[in-house]
């Protein structure tokens, strides 16, 4: 089942070309959007998301919710990406050397329980 504008979204940052909303105040969000979630401003506009994003908190799950069983355990983060933060699931390094300012990449990969995309954070190598 499509997620409008979630599923372009992240077709785009599989892509390399990730981006988000911007109102006019400066404001970010992440799309579907038709205004403003800061301001009410409907003129919103599409601008390039940031190459990398700093973690700014996580948390190691060990038990899953049903759509994420084979995964466990996993890392999941939030991280900052200029004006928006993106919740992701944090790959390609071991969960014990996940830590807050770490930097990272977005990408899209695919949920090994559902075969559904998601958002996935690759850290950057320093």
């Amino acid at each position: 089942m499509a997620d409008t504008g979630y599923d372009e979204w992240l077709a785009a940052i599989a892509d390399g070309e990730g981006y988000y909303l911007a109102c006019p105040d400066g404001h970010g969000s992440l799309p579907p959007r038709r205004s403003c979630p800061h301001c009410g401003d409907a003129e919103l506009t599409e601008e390039p998301l940031p190459e990398t994003g700093t973690v700014v908190t996580f948390t190691e799950i060990h038990v899953p919710a049903p759509d994420f069983a084979d995964a466990a355990p996993y890392v999941t983060a939030i991280a900052t990406f200029g004006p928006v933060r993106l919740t992701g699931v944090v790959r390609d390094v071991p969960n014990a050397e996940v830590e807050l300012g770490m930097n990272v990449t977005p990408d899209a990969d695919v949920n090994e329980t559902t075969g559904e995309q998601l958002l996935v954070f690759h850290p950057v190598d320093e």
